[in-house]
């Protein structure tokens, strides 16, 4: 009796290929077009998949992901401000919203509708009689004034800081940590804003969240044992032109600057066994503590 003669193996996904490669991780005949290139051979797609799977994301020194090296939540914080930008300028109508305001001899802009809608304002009774503000109800304002800016140059300056820090930040945290901790310290400004200025003075501009990114990458450098020399420059100028220019919020930049120091100690400093346990619940726990500021303050002005 005869044998038959052998048979040559065809692709497990395209069995009209005949083929004589063979998955190394689990010896199924694969074609060319199904073979993926392995650290020995080739493997099938299934099997590169379930690796892939298989594998530990990788994470950043304080148990961000990795993701944050390419600049996402940076690019994304700078596109939506410059967005709410072009749409404070659009609800103006030709008045003053470029420039032409009060700050830098003239060179900010001035006042639009929706910085009136959007700024961190306590209380105050607007022309056509109504009362608005923080105390009657308007929380949103903490969190939208620091996307709203008077002016380009007020816009651009802020900007650039974002697109300097950010990105290193956004490295080093990934993405997730660096969002909270921007609008943690966004927040923060806001609400020191709201506790110490007047209750009819508006303030807007992302300049709180930006004193707290200075805060942070000093502490986070300082963790990773790298040098700060260059960092404390920068933040010394930032802190005369606080203090010194006229019309611009002094309690909003302290108040980004502390909690993006304590938002920085609590992801630097989180014991490795519980980190993302203790970063989120300090996290929280800032949070908590800005509104119950926000709360008292409200009971206040509303006494």
């Amino acid at each position: 009796m005869s044998e038959s003669p052998p048979t040559t193996p065809v692709c497990y996904r395209h069995p009209g290929r005949e083929t004589y490669v063979r998955c190394t991780r689990c010896d199924r005949p694969i074609c060319p077009d199904c073979m993926r290139d392995a650290a020995v051979g080739h493997q099938c797609p299934e099997c590169v998949d379930e690796g892939r799977r298989s594998v530990r994301p990788a994470r950043t020194a304080f148990g961000g992901g990795d993701a944050g090296r390419h600049g996402y939540v940076t690019k994304t914080l700078i596109a939506l401000n410059v967005l709410m930008m072009l749409l404070s300028i659009a609800s103006d109508r030709g008045g003053d919203a470029v420039a032409g305001g009060s700050g830098f001899g003239g060179l900010l802009g001035g006042s639009t509708p929706l910085t009136n809608w959007g700024a961190v304002l306590g209380q105050a009774v607007f022309p056509d009689g109504t009362v608005g503000g923080i105390a009657q109800g308007e929380w949103y304002r903490l969190l939208t004034a620091m996307f709203l800016h008077y002016g380009v140059l007020h816009l651009l300056l802020n900007m650039w800081a974002l697109w300097v820090l950010g990105r290193s930040l956004e490295a080093v945290l990934g993405p997730a940590r660096f969002l909270a901790l921007y609008l943690v310290a966004g927040l923060g400004g806001n609400v020191a804003a709201y506790l110490l200025s007047a209750q009819n003075q508006a303030t807007a501009g992302a300049s709180t969240a930006i004193f707290g990114l200075f805060a942070a990458i000093f502490v986070i450098m300082r963790r990773l044992g790298r040098d700060t020399s260059a960092i404390l420059p920068i933040l010394v100028i930032n802190l005369i032109f606080t203090f010194t220019v006229p019309g611009i919020s002094i309690a909003g930049h302290l108040g980004g600057l502390v909690t993006g120091a304590a938002m920085a100690l609590v992801m630097a400093y989180a014991p490795r066994s519980h980190r993302p346990l203790v970063q989120w619940v300090g996290t929280g726990a800032i949070v908590f503590v800005l509104l119950a500021l926000a709360v008292a303050r409200t009971a206040t002005l509303l006494a």
